[in-house]
Protein backbone atom coordinates (compact mmCIF):
# COMPACT_ATOMS: atom_id res chain seq x y z
CA UNK A 1 0.00 0.00 0.00
CA UNK A 2 1.12 3.35 -1.12
CA UNK A 3 1.73 6.21 1.57
CA UNK A 4 -1.15 8.21 0.14
CA UNK A 5 -3.63 5.84 0.03
CA UNK A 6 -5.14 6.11 3.33
CA UNK A 7 -5.85 9.76 1.85
CA UNK A 8 -6.85 8.36 -1.24
CA UNK A 9 -9.55 5.98 0.06
CA UNK A 10 -11.34 8.28 2.16
CA UNK A 11 -11.36 11.41 -0.08
CA UNK A 12 -12.59 9.43 -3.12
CA UNK A 13 -15.57 7.52 -1.31
CA UNK A 14 -16.68 11.53 -0.33
CA UNK A 15 -16.58 12.24 -3.40
CA UNK A 16 -17.90 9.73 -4.83
CA UNK A 17 -20.82 9.94 -1.90
CA UNK A 18 -21.65 13.06 -3.23
CA UNK A 19 -21.90 11.57 -6.81
CA UNK A 20 -24.40 9.36 -5.13
CA UNK A 21 -26.74 11.84 -3.66
CA UNK A 22 -27.23 13.39 -6.82
CA UNK A 23 -24.57 16.17 -7.02
CA UNK A 24 -23.34 16.92 -10.28
CA UNK A 25 -21.74 20.50 -10.61
CA UNK A 26 -18.34 21.45 -8.78
CA UNK A 27 -16.74 24.75 -8.84
CA UNK A 28 -13.15 24.70 -7.28
CA UNK A 29 -10.64 27.47 -6.73
CA UNK A 30 -6.99 26.22 -6.97
CA UNK A 31 -5.09 25.66 -4.73
CA UNK A 32 -2.50 23.30 -2.64
CA UNK A 33 -3.63 22.41 0.00
CA UNK A 34 -7.22 21.46 -1.82
CA UNK A 35 -4.92 18.93 -3.98
CA UNK A 36 -6.40 15.51 -3.61
CA UNK A 37 -10.36 16.24 -3.68
CA UNK A 38 -9.67 18.56 -6.56
CA UNK A 39 -7.80 15.93 -8.36
CA UNK A 40 -10.47 13.36 -7.24
CA UNK A 41 -13.37 15.69 -8.31
CA UNK A 42 -11.61 15.73 -11.52
CA UNK A 43 -11.27 11.74 -12.00
CA UNK A 44 -14.64 11.26 -11.40
CA UNK A 45 -16.79 10.53 -14.48
CA UNK A 46 -20.07 12.13 -13.00
CA UNK A 47 -18.84 14.99 -12.06
CA UNK A 48 -18.89 18.58 -13.65
CA UNK A 49 -15.71 20.31 -12.24
CA UNK A 50 -15.66 24.08 -13.79
CA UNK A 51 -12.47 25.70 -11.95
CA UNK A 52 -12.15 29.62 -10.98
CA UNK A 53 -9.81 31.41 -10.15
CA UNK A 54 -11.11 33.97 -7.76
CA UNK A 55 -12.44 32.41 -5.02
CA UNK A 56 -14.94 35.49 -4.47
CA UNK A 57 -15.92 34.66 -8.52
CA UNK A 58 -16.15 31.16 -7.87
CA UNK A 59 -18.56 31.53 -5.16
CA UNK A 60 -20.75 33.45 -6.94
CA UNK A 61 -20.91 31.41 -9.76
CA UNK A 62 -21.30 28.23 -7.69
CA UNK A 63 -24.36 30.28 -6.35
CA UNK A 64 -25.38 31.29 -9.76
CA UNK A 65 -25.78 27.10 -10.40
CA UNK A 66 -27.26 26.50 -7.63
CA UNK A 67 -30.03 28.77 -7.68
CA UNK A 68 -31.00 28.01 -10.94
CA UNK A 69 -31.00 24.01 -11.06
CA UNK A 70 -32.53 24.22 -7.67
CA UNK A 71 -29.56 21.15 -7.02
CA UNK A 72 -26.67 21.94 -4.48
CA UNK A 73 -23.44 22.86 -6.07
CA UNK A 74 -19.57 21.77 -4.02
CA UNK A 75 -17.52 24.98 -4.07
CA UNK A 76 -13.61 23.63 -3.00
CA UNK A 77 -10.53 26.05 -2.19
CA UNK A 78 -7.33 25.79 -0.16
CA UNK A 79 -6.55 26.92 2.96
CA UNK A 80 -6.42 30.49 4.94
CA UNK A 81 -8.05 33.57 3.12
CA UNK A 82 -9.12 31.72 0.23
CA UNK A 83 -12.10 30.09 2.37
CA UNK A 84 -12.32 33.65 3.99
CA UNK A 85 -13.22 35.14 0.03
CA UNK A 86 -16.08 32.58 0.12
CA UNK A 87 -18.25 34.56 2.90
CA UNK A 88 -19.89 37.22 0.80
CA UNK A 89 -21.63 34.32 -1.51
CA UNK A 90 -22.25 32.28 1.89
CA UNK A 91 -23.88 34.89 3.47
CA UNK A 92 -25.80 35.52 0.41
CA UNK A 93 -27.04 31.60 -0.20
CA UNK A 94 -28.30 31.82 3.77
CA UNK A 95 -30.30 34.69 3.17
CA UNK A 96 -31.96 33.33 -0.62
CA UNK A 97 -31.98 28.92 0.85
CA UNK A 98 -29.83 28.37 -1.87
CA UNK A 99 -27.96 24.99 -1.27
CA UNK A 100 -24.54 25.63 -1.68
CA UNK A 101 -21.58 22.44 -0.30
CA UNK A 102 -18.61 24.68 1.19
CA UNK A 103 -15.62 21.95 1.10
CA UNK A 104 -12.24 23.63 2.74
CA UNK A 105 -8.90 22.15 2.83
CA UNK A 106 -6.76 22.90 6.35
CA UNK A 107 -3.51 22.53 7.36
CA UNK A 108 -3.65 19.41 10.17
CA UNK A 109 -4.18 19.50 13.88
CA UNK A 110 -0.14 19.71 15.08
CA UNK A 111 0.11 23.19 12.04
CA UNK A 112 -2.49 25.21 13.76
CA UNK A 113 -1.93 28.24 15.84
CA UNK A 114 2.02 27.86 15.58
CA UNK A 115 2.51 30.72 13.16
CA UNK A 116 2.79 27.82 9.99
CA UNK A 117 2.17 29.50 6.81
CA UNK A 118 -1.32 30.17 5.21
CA UNK A 119 -2.61 28.66 8.64
CA UNK A 120 -5.59 30.18 9.48
CA UNK A 121 -9.25 29.43 12.30
CA UNK A 122 -11.29 28.18 9.47
CA UNK A 123 -13.55 26.24 12.84
CA UNK A 124 -16.81 27.30 11.96
CA UNK A 125 -15.45 30.43 10.64
CA UNK A 126 -18.54 31.63 8.30
CA UNK A 127 -20.79 31.36 12.12
CA UNK A 128 -24.53 31.31 11.62
CA UNK A 129 -24.01 31.71 7.81
CA UNK A 130 -24.29 28.16 7.77
CA UNK A 131 -26.72 25.81 8.30
CA UNK A 132 -24.19 23.24 9.81
CA UNK A 133 -20.32 22.67 9.89
CA UNK A 134 -18.07 19.47 10.60
CA UNK A 135 -14.26 19.25 10.86
CA UNK A 136 -13.71 16.57 9.40
CA UNK A 137 -11.66 13.39 10.41
CA UNK A 138 -8.19 12.91 9.61
CA UNK A 139 -8.21 10.37 6.61
CA UNK A 140 -7.70 6.71 7.23
CA UNK A 141 -8.61 3.72 4.84
CA UNK A 142 -10.28 1.26 7.41
CA UNK A 143 -13.86 0.78 6.88
CA UNK A 144 -15.61 2.40 9.28
CA UNK A 145 -14.05 5.41 8.40
CA UNK A 146 -15.17 5.44 5.00
CA UNK A 147 -18.36 4.41 6.54
CA UNK A 148 -17.17 7.93 7.86
CA UNK A 149 -16.83 10.04 5.34
CA UNK A 150 -19.59 8.87 2.94
CA UNK A 151 -22.34 9.42 5.71
CA UNK A 152 -21.04 13.07 5.98
CA UNK A 153 -21.21 13.49 2.62
CA UNK A 154 -25.02 12.37 2.19
CA UNK A 155 -25.65 14.40 5.29
CA UNK A 156 -24.22 17.09 4.11
CA UNK A 157 -26.33 17.37 1.02
CA UNK A 158 -29.01 16.33 2.83
CA UNK A 159 -28.67 19.30 4.79
CA UNK A 160 -28.60 21.64 2.28
CA UNK A 161 -31.46 20.71 0.65
CA UNK A 162 -33.89 20.21 3.70
CA UNK A 163 -35.78 23.53 4.56
CA UNK A 164 -35.11 25.72 5.06
CA UNK A 165 -32.27 25.43 2.03
CA UNK A 166 -29.45 26.52 2.10
CA UNK A 167 -25.09 26.55 2.93
CA UNK A 168 -23.54 23.80 4.85
CA UNK A 169 -19.53 24.06 5.34
CA UNK A 170 -16.93 21.17 5.60
CA UNK A 171 -13.16 21.56 6.40
CA UNK A 172 -10.62 18.76 5.93
CA UNK A 173 -7.44 18.62 7.69
CA UNK A 174 -4.98 17.00 5.26
CA UNK A 175 -1.68 16.04 5.72
CA UNK A 176 1.01 16.09 3.30
CA UNK A 177 1.71 13.96 1.07
CA UNK A 178 -1.02 15.84 -0.92
CA UNK A 179 -1.47 13.39 -4.78
CA UNK A 180 -3.74 10.75 -4.09
CA UNK A 181 -2.97 7.76 -6.03
CA UNK A 182 -5.27 7.93 -9.15
CA UNK A 183 -4.54 4.55 -9.92
CA UNK A 184 -5.76 3.01 -7.09
CA UNK A 185 -7.59 -0.36 -7.16
CA UNK A 186 -11.34 -0.15 -6.50
CA UNK A 187 -10.67 3.79 -6.44
CA UNK A 188 -14.54 4.58 -5.85
CA UNK A 189 -16.12 0.81 -5.09
CA UNK A 190 -13.75 -0.15 -2.32
CA UNK A 191 -15.81 -1.72 0.72
CA UNK A 192 -18.30 -2.14 -1.92
CA UNK A 193 -20.76 1.32 -0.55
CA UNK A 194 -20.76 2.84 -4.55
CA UNK A 195 -23.56 0.89 -5.78
CA UNK A 196 -25.89 3.28 -3.99
CA UNK A 197 -26.34 5.78 -1.59
CA UNK A 198 -24.84 4.72 1.74
CA UNK A 199 -27.60 6.14 3.44
CA UNK A 200 -30.31 7.79 1.44
CA UNK A 201 -31.55 11.32 2.96
CA UNK A 202 -35.26 11.88 2.41
CA UNK A 203 -36.77 15.57 2.06
CA UNK A 204 -40.32 15.64 2.63
CA UNK A 205 -42.64 18.63 2.04
CA UNK A 206 -44.60 20.71 4.61
CA UNK A 207 -48.58 20.53 4.26
CA UNK A 208 -51.43 21.33 6.39
CA UNK A 209 -54.11 19.49 7.64
CA UNK A 210 -58.18 18.65 6.90
CA UNK A 211 -58.36 21.24 9.79
CA UNK A 212 -56.61 23.62 9.34
CA UNK A 213 -57.18 23.81 5.28
CA UNK A 214 -61.06 24.12 6.23
CA UNK A 215 -59.93 26.95 9.18
CA UNK A 216 -58.43 28.81 6.27
CA UNK A 217 -61.09 28.37 3.98
CA UNK A 218 -63.51 29.95 5.96
CA UNK A 219 -61.51 32.67 7.12
CA UNK A 220 -61.30 33.38 3.29
CA UNK A 221 -64.51 32.82 2.57
CA UNK A 222 -65.57 35.81 5.07
CA UNK A 223 -62.93 38.19 3.74
CA UNK A 224 -64.06 39.87 0.45
CA UNK A 225 -61.07 42.63 0.50
CA UNK A 226 -57.95 40.55 -0.07
CA UNK A 227 -54.65 40.78 -1.30
CA UNK A 228 -52.44 38.36 -2.52
CA UNK A 229 -48.75 39.53 -2.15
CA UNK A 230 -46.16 37.15 -4.18
CA UNK A 231 -42.02 37.49 -3.85
CA UNK A 232 -38.93 35.55 -5.25
CA UNK A 233 -39.95 32.14 -5.57
CA UNK A 234 -37.73 29.14 -6.25
CA UNK A 235 -37.13 28.42 -9.97
CA UNK A 236 -39.45 25.83 -11.75
CA UNK A 237 -42.17 25.02 -9.33
CA UNK A 238 -45.95 24.80 -10.45
CA UNK A 239 -46.93 27.78 -8.04
CA UNK A 240 -47.88 30.19 -10.98
CA UNK A 241 -50.72 28.15 -12.34
CA UNK A 242 -51.98 27.80 -8.42
CA UNK A 243 -51.06 31.03 -7.24
CA UNK A 244 -53.59 32.33 -10.23
CA UNK A 245 -56.36 29.92 -9.76
CA UNK A 246 -56.72 30.58 -6.21
CA UNK A 247 -57.06 34.38 -6.77
CA UNK A 248 -59.61 34.05 -9.12
CA UNK A 249 -61.29 32.07 -6.80
CA UNK A 250 -60.99 34.28 -4.21
CA UNK A 251 -61.31 37.25 -6.06
CA UNK A 252 -58.13 38.42 -4.63
CA UNK A 253 -55.56 40.54 -6.71
CA UNK A 254 -52.13 39.07 -6.85
CA UNK A 255 -49.35 42.12 -6.05
CA UNK A 256 -46.17 40.20 -8.02
CA UNK A 257 -42.89 40.67 -7.70
CA UNK A 258 -40.68 40.64 -10.62
CA UNK A 259 -38.89 37.64 -9.18
CA UNK A 260 -42.37 35.68 -8.73
CA UNK A 261 -42.24 34.20 -11.68
CA UNK A 262 -45.91 35.23 -11.93
CA UNK A 263 -45.46 38.42 -14.48
CA UNK A 264 -44.88 36.17 -17.77
CA UNK A 265 -45.44 33.04 -18.41
CA UNK A 266 -48.50 30.93 -19.77
CA UNK A 267 -50.79 30.45 -16.66
CA UNK A 268 -53.81 33.25 -16.47
CA UNK A 269 -53.13 37.20 -15.62
CA UNK A 270 -56.36 38.64 -14.85
CA UNK A 271 -55.82 38.96 -11.49
CA UNK A 272 -52.04 39.95 -11.43
CA UNK A 273 -50.99 43.76 -10.54
CA UNK A 274 -47.54 44.93 -11.25
CA UNK A 275 -47.68 48.75 -10.62
CA UNK A 276 -48.40 48.71 -7.15
CA UNK A 277 -44.91 50.55 -5.99
CA UNK A 278 -45.78 53.18 -8.09
CA UNK A 279 -49.59 53.45 -7.31
CA UNK A 280 -49.26 52.93 -3.73
CA UNK A 281 -47.24 55.81 -3.45
CA UNK A 282 -50.24 57.60 -2.67
CA UNK A 283 -52.05 57.66 0.50
CA UNK A 284 -55.07 58.17 -0.95
CA UNK A 285 -55.11 54.99 -2.88
CA UNK A 286 -53.64 52.83 0.57
CA UNK A 287 -56.82 53.98 2.05
CA UNK A 288 -59.24 53.33 -0.78
CA UNK A 289 -57.76 49.59 -0.60
CA UNK A 290 -57.07 48.81 2.90
CA UNK A 291 -57.53 44.94 2.72
CA UNK A 292 -59.23 42.87 5.20
CA UNK A 293 -56.68 40.23 4.54
CA UNK A 294 -53.38 39.81 3.21
CA UNK A 295 -52.27 36.20 1.87
CA UNK A 296 -48.59 36.22 1.47
CA UNK A 297 -46.06 34.12 -0.57
CA UNK A 298 -42.30 34.10 -1.07
CA UNK A 299 -39.75 36.48 -0.46
CA UNK A 300 -40.65 39.99 0.65
CA UNK A 301 -41.05 41.94 -2.18
CA UNK A 302 -38.10 44.93 -3.44
CA UNK A 303 -40.84 47.55 -3.30
CA UNK A 304 -40.72 49.40 0.16
CA UNK A 305 -43.89 51.09 -0.77
CA UNK A 306 -45.84 47.45 -0.76
CA UNK A 307 -43.89 46.62 2.49
CA UNK A 308 -45.28 49.67 3.95
CA UNK A 309 -48.94 49.17 2.87
CA UNK A 310 -48.51 45.41 4.32
CA UNK A 311 -47.00 47.12 7.51
CA UNK A 312 -49.85 49.87 7.98
CA UNK A 313 -53.03 46.95 7.28
CA UNK A 314 -52.83 46.37 11.24
CA UNK A 315 -56.59 45.39 10.96
CA UNK A 316 -56.02 42.61 8.70
CA UNK A 317 -55.43 39.03 8.69
CA UNK A 318 -52.01 38.56 7.50
CA UNK A 319 -51.22 34.95 6.53
CA UNK A 320 -47.46 34.47 5.51
CA UNK A 321 -47.41 30.79 3.64
CA UNK A 322 -43.58 29.69 3.60
CA UNK A 323 -42.76 26.24 2.57
CA UNK A 324 -38.91 26.47 3.43
CA UNK A 325 -40.23 26.56 7.11
CA UNK A 326 -38.62 30.17 7.59
CA UNK A 327 -39.83 33.30 8.93
CA UNK A 328 -40.39 36.36 6.53
CA UNK A 329 -42.06 38.76 8.19
CA UNK A 330 -40.23 42.17 8.36
CA UNK A 331 -43.31 43.97 8.78
CA UNK A 332 -44.07 41.81 12.31
CA UNK A 333 -47.93 41.65 11.00
CA UNK A 334 -47.97 38.15 10.51
CA UNK A 335 -51.36 36.48 12.27
CA UNK A 336 -50.99 33.27 11.22
CA UNK A 337 -47.44 31.86 9.85
CA UNK A 338 -48.04 28.58 7.86
CA UNK A 339 -44.72 26.11 7.18
CA UNK A 340 -46.75 24.66 3.72
CA UNK A 341 -45.11 24.22 0.61
CA UNK A 342 -46.78 27.51 -1.34
CA UNK A 343 -48.39 25.16 -4.11
CA UNK A 344 -49.58 22.72 -1.74
CA UNK A 345 -51.80 25.65 0.38
CA UNK A 346 -53.01 26.72 -3.10
CA UNK A 347 -54.52 23.52 -3.73
CA UNK A 348 -56.13 22.23 -0.38
CA UNK A 349 -57.61 25.46 -0.21
CA UNK A 350 -59.45 25.76 -3.78
CA UNK A 351 -61.27 21.76 -2.92
CA UNK A 352 -62.68 23.96 -0.02
CA UNK A 353 -64.15 27.10 -1.11
CA UNK A 354 -66.81 28.14 -3.85
CA UNK A 355 -65.55 30.58 -6.21
CA UNK A 356 -67.08 34.61 -5.77
CA UNK A 357 -68.57 36.96 -8.45
CA UNK A 358 -66.20 39.83 -9.00
CA UNK A 359 -66.91 42.48 -6.27
CA UNK A 360 -66.12 46.14 -6.88
CA UNK A 361 -62.66 45.56 -4.90
CA UNK A 362 -61.12 43.90 -7.48
CA UNK A 363 -62.71 46.05 -10.55
CA UNK A 364 -61.25 49.12 -8.26
CA UNK A 365 -57.46 47.84 -8.10
CA UNK A 366 -57.79 46.34 -11.60
CA UNK A 367 -58.38 49.68 -13.01
CA UNK A 368 -55.55 51.82 -10.72
CA UNK A 369 -53.09 49.15 -11.84
CA UNK A 370 -54.65 49.55 -15.70
CA UNK A 371 -54.17 53.20 -15.22
CA UNK A 372 -50.63 53.15 -13.65
CA UNK A 373 -49.62 50.85 -16.41
CA UNK A 374 -50.79 53.11 -19.35
CA UNK A 375 -48.43 56.04 -17.88
CA UNK A 376 -45.36 53.63 -17.09
CA UNK A 377 -45.21 52.15 -20.19
CA UNK A 378 -45.77 55.76 -22.01
CA UNK A 379 -43.00 56.80 -24.56
CA UNK A 380 -40.22 58.66 -22.56
CA UNK A 381 -38.86 61.24 -24.65
CA UNK A 382 -35.47 63.09 -23.24
CA UNK A 383 -32.26 64.58 -23.54
CA UNK A 384 -30.51 61.61 -22.03
CA UNK A 385 -31.39 57.82 -22.22
CA UNK A 386 -34.04 57.26 -19.28
CA UNK A 387 -32.84 53.96 -17.55
CA UNK A 388 -36.10 52.50 -16.79
CA UNK A 389 -36.66 52.37 -20.66
CA UNK A 390 -33.73 49.52 -20.57
CA UNK A 391 -36.40 47.22 -19.12
CA UNK A 392 -39.32 48.13 -21.61
CA UNK A 393 -36.71 47.55 -24.64
CA UNK A 394 -35.75 44.09 -23.19
CA UNK A 395 -38.51 42.77 -22.44
CA UNK A 396 -39.72 43.76 -26.09
CA UNK A 397 -37.20 42.53 -27.99
CA UNK A 398 -35.67 39.42 -25.86
CA UNK A 399 -37.37 35.78 -27.25
CA UNK A 400 -39.17 33.36 -25.16
CA UNK A 401 -37.24 31.23 -22.61
CA UNK A 402 -35.45 34.11 -22.00
CA UNK A 403 -33.85 35.37 -18.64
CA UNK A 404 -32.92 38.84 -17.54
CA UNK A 405 -30.56 39.51 -14.65
CA UNK A 406 -31.03 42.16 -12.75
CA UNK A 407 -28.49 43.82 -10.47
CA UNK A 408 -29.38 45.54 -7.04
CA UNK A 409 -30.04 49.41 -6.68
CA UNK A 410 -31.68 50.81 -9.30
CA UNK A 411 -31.49 48.27 -11.70
CA UNK A 412 -33.82 45.83 -9.79
CA UNK A 413 -36.08 48.64 -8.78
CA UNK A 414 -36.65 49.52 -12.42
CA UNK A 415 -37.58 46.04 -12.96
CA UNK A 416 -40.38 46.28 -10.27
CA UNK A 417 -41.29 49.23 -12.33
CA UNK A 418 -41.28 48.90 -15.77
CA UNK A 419 -41.29 44.90 -16.60
CA UNK A 420 -45.04 44.17 -16.99
CA UNK A 421 -47.28 41.53 -17.57
CA UNK A 422 -47.51 39.43 -20.98
CA UNK A 423 -47.14 35.62 -22.03
CA UNK A 424 -43.32 35.57 -23.06
CA UNK A 425 -42.11 33.67 -20.51
CA UNK A 426 -38.89 35.32 -19.81
CA UNK A 427 -37.76 35.46 -16.35
CA UNK A 428 -36.20 37.89 -14.13
CA UNK A 429 -33.65 36.40 -11.66
CA UNK A 430 -32.00 38.72 -9.04
CA UNK A 431 -29.20 38.18 -6.03
CA UNK A 432 -31.77 39.59 -3.40
CA UNK A 433 -30.91 37.49 -0.15
CA UNK A 434 -28.71 39.89 1.11
CA UNK A 435 -28.99 42.76 -1.38
CA UNK A 436 -25.12 43.36 -2.09
CA UNK A 437 -24.14 44.12 -5.17
CA UNK A 438 -20.40 41.94 -5.35
CA UNK A 439 -20.74 38.85 -7.48
CA UNK A 440 -23.42 40.07 -9.45
CA UNK A 441 -21.35 39.20 -12.41
CA UNK A 442 -20.38 36.01 -11.75
CA UNK A 443 -24.18 34.84 -10.01
CA UNK A 444 -25.42 36.06 -13.75
CA UNK A 445 -22.82 34.20 -15.78
CA UNK A 446 -23.61 30.55 -14.12
CA UNK A 447 -27.19 31.20 -14.29
CA UNK A 448 -26.83 31.68 -18.37
CA UNK A 449 -26.49 28.00 -18.31
CA UNK A 450 -30.00 27.37 -17.79
CA UNK A 451 -31.36 29.55 -20.39
CA UNK A 452 -31.60 29.91 -24.26
CA UNK A 453 -30.36 33.50 -23.80
CA UNK A 454 -29.13 35.50 -20.72
CA UNK A 455 -28.97 39.73 -20.16
CA UNK A 456 -27.34 41.18 -17.02
CA UNK A 457 -28.93 44.54 -16.42
CA UNK A 458 -26.55 46.47 -13.88
CA UNK A 459 -25.00 49.46 -12.61
CA UNK A 460 -21.64 50.78 -13.45
CA UNK A 461 -20.37 49.99 -9.95
CA UNK A 462 -21.43 46.85 -9.05
CA UNK A 463 -20.37 45.88 -12.48
CA UNK A 464 -16.88 47.51 -11.20
CA UNK A 465 -17.22 45.40 -7.64
CA UNK A 466 -17.64 41.97 -10.14
CA UNK A 467 -14.99 42.57 -13.30
CA UNK A 468 -13.09 39.16 -12.27
CA UNK A 469 -16.08 38.23 -13.04
CA UNK A 470 -15.97 37.89 -16.79
CA UNK A 471 -13.08 35.68 -16.76
CA UNK A 472 -15.64 33.03 -16.15
CA UNK A 473 -17.16 34.50 -19.80
CA UNK A 474 -13.89 33.70 -21.74
CA UNK A 475 -12.58 30.69 -20.34
CA UNK A 476 -16.10 28.94 -20.28
CA UNK A 477 -17.51 30.54 -23.73
CA UNK A 478 -20.61 31.58 -22.41
CA UNK A 479 -23.19 33.48 -24.66
CA UNK A 480 -23.76 36.58 -22.62
CA UNK A 481 -25.04 39.83 -22.97
CA UNK A 482 -24.53 42.26 -20.38
CA UNK A 483 -26.15 46.07 -20.56
CA UNK A 484 -23.84 47.92 -18.60
CA UNK A 485 -26.34 51.03 -17.46
CA UNK A 486 -23.06 54.18 -16.86
CA UNK A 487 -24.74 56.81 -14.62
CA UNK A 488 -21.00 57.01 -13.16
CA UNK A 489 -21.74 56.70 -9.84
CA UNK A 490 -24.22 55.47 -7.28
CA UNK A 491 -27.85 56.51 -9.01
CA UNK A 492 -29.58 55.15 -6.25
CA UNK A 493 -28.86 57.84 -3.73
CA UNK A 494 -29.73 60.54 -5.93
CA UNK A 495 -33.33 59.04 -4.42
CA UNK A 496 -32.13 59.01 -0.89
CA UNK A 497 -32.41 61.88 1.82
CA UNK A 498 -28.72 62.27 1.69
CA UNK A 499 -28.65 63.76 -1.63
CA UNK A 500 -29.82 67.31 -0.76
CA UNK A 501 -26.36 67.62 1.49
CA UNK A 502 -24.41 68.91 -1.18
CA UNK A 503 -21.51 69.40 0.47
CA UNK A 504 -20.38 66.01 0.21
CA UNK A 505 -22.62 64.25 -1.60
CA UNK A 506 -20.29 63.37 -4.23
CA UNK A 507 -17.50 62.33 -2.52
CA UNK A 508 -19.53 59.91 -0.01
CA UNK A 509 -22.58 58.68 -2.11
CA UNK A 510 -22.41 59.96 -6.18
CA UNK A 511 -18.39 58.28 -6.09
CA UNK A 512 -18.08 58.90 -9.86
CA UNK A 513 -15.38 56.69 -11.18
CA UNK A 514 -15.05 58.21 -14.67
CA UNK A 515 -13.90 54.89 -16.37
CA UNK A 516 -13.88 53.52 -19.73
CA UNK A 517 -15.20 50.06 -19.62
CA UNK A 518 -14.27 49.19 -23.30
CA UNK A 519 -10.84 48.79 -21.97
CA UNK A 520 -12.26 45.44 -19.39
CA UNK A 521 -14.20 44.26 -22.30
CA UNK A 522 -10.83 44.03 -24.53
CA UNK A 523 -9.20 42.30 -21.24
CA UNK A 524 -11.78 39.56 -21.41
CA UNK A 525 -12.31 39.29 -25.24
CA UNK A 526 -16.12 40.97 -24.82
CA UNK A 527 -17.74 42.58 -28.17
CA UNK A 528 -18.13 46.06 -26.98
CA UNK A 529 -20.39 49.09 -28.04
CA UNK A 530 -21.56 52.57 -26.63
CA UNK A 531 -24.88 53.46 -27.65
CA UNK A 532 -26.32 56.67 -27.50
CA UNK A 533 -29.99 56.20 -28.59
CA UNK A 534 -32.46 53.90 -28.38
CA UNK A 535 -32.29 52.77 -32.11
CA UNK A 536 -28.81 52.32 -31.40
CA UNK A 537 -29.88 49.75 -28.57
CA UNK A 538 -31.95 47.60 -30.41
CA UNK A 539 -29.72 47.16 -32.94
CA UNK A 540 -26.57 45.90 -31.00
CA UNK A 541 -28.95 44.25 -28.50
CA UNK A 542 -30.14 41.92 -31.76
CA UNK A 543 -26.40 41.78 -32.88
CA UNK A 544 -25.61 40.10 -29.42
CA UNK A 545 -28.37 37.57 -29.43
CA UNK A 546 -27.91 36.43 -32.23
CA UNK A 547 -24.32 35.94 -31.97
CA UNK A 548 -21.92 34.02 -29.86
CA UNK A 549 -19.61 35.21 -26.98
CA UNK A 550 -20.01 37.89 -24.20
CA UNK A 551 -21.64 41.69 -25.31
CA UNK A 552 -21.31 44.58 -23.60
CA UNK A 553 -23.93 46.72 -24.39
CA UNK A 554 -22.95 50.42 -22.23
CA UNK A 555 -25.70 52.67 -21.89
CA UNK A 556 -24.50 56.36 -20.53
CA UNK A 557 -27.18 58.02 -18.51
CA UNK A 558 -27.36 60.91 -16.42
CA UNK A 559 -28.27 60.54 -12.59
CA UNK A 560 -30.05 63.66 -11.97
CA UNK A 561 -32.26 63.07 -15.66
CA UNK A 562 -32.71 59.92 -14.68
CA UNK A 563 -33.96 60.65 -11.10
CA UNK A 564 -36.40 63.62 -12.16
CA UNK A 565 -37.72 61.34 -14.87
CA UNK A 566 -38.28 58.48 -12.43
CA UNK A 567 -40.45 61.65 -10.39
CA UNK A 568 -42.23 62.57 -12.89
CA UNK A 569 -43.71 59.51 -13.49
CA UNK A 570 -44.51 58.75 -10.30
CA UNK A 571 -46.23 61.87 -9.39
CA UNK A 572 -48.45 61.31 -12.82
CA UNK A 573 -49.76 58.12 -11.39
CA UNK A 574 -50.31 59.77 -8.07
CA UNK A 575 -52.49 62.69 -10.12
CA UNK A 576 -54.13 60.12 -12.27
CA UNK A 577 -55.34 57.67 -10.09
CA UNK A 578 -56.23 60.24 -7.41
CA UNK A 579 -58.63 61.97 -10.21
CA UNK A 580 -60.15 58.51 -10.99
CA UNK A 581 -60.52 58.43 -6.81
CA UNK A 582 -62.34 61.84 -7.01
CA UNK A 583 -64.48 60.54 -9.84
CA UNK A 584 -66.03 58.01 -7.64
CA UNK A 585 -67.03 59.79 -4.71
Amino acid sequence: MKPSDDMTYYLAAFVDELTQSGMTDVVISPGSRSTPIALLMAEHPKLEVTVLIDERSASFYALGLAKTTGKPVALLCTSGTAAANYYPAIVEAYQARVPLLILTADRPHELRDIGAPQAIDQIKMYGSYVKWFVEMSLPADERPMIQYTRTMAARAIGTSVSAPRGPVHLNFPLREPLLPNLQAEDLWTKYGEANGSIVDVQVGSFSISEDQTAFFSQLFSKKNKGIIVCGEMPVGSEFPERVTELAEALQYPIFADPLSGLRTGSHAKEMICEGYDAFLREDAVKEAIEPEVIIRFGAMPVSKFLMQYIARATSADHIVIDGDGGWRDPTMQASYMVHCKEDIFCEKILTLISPRKEPSWVKKIVSINERTKNILSSPHENENMFEGNVITELQALLPKGSAIFVGNSMPIRDADTFFLKNDKDIKVLANRGANGIDGVVSTALAASNAYDRLVLVIGDLSFYHDMNGLLAAKLLKLDVTIVLINNNGGGIFSFLPQSKIDSHFETLFGTPMNMDFEHAARLYDANYSLVGSWDSFRSELSKSLSNKGLHIIEVPTNREENEHEHRKLWNSVSQEIKLSLSREI
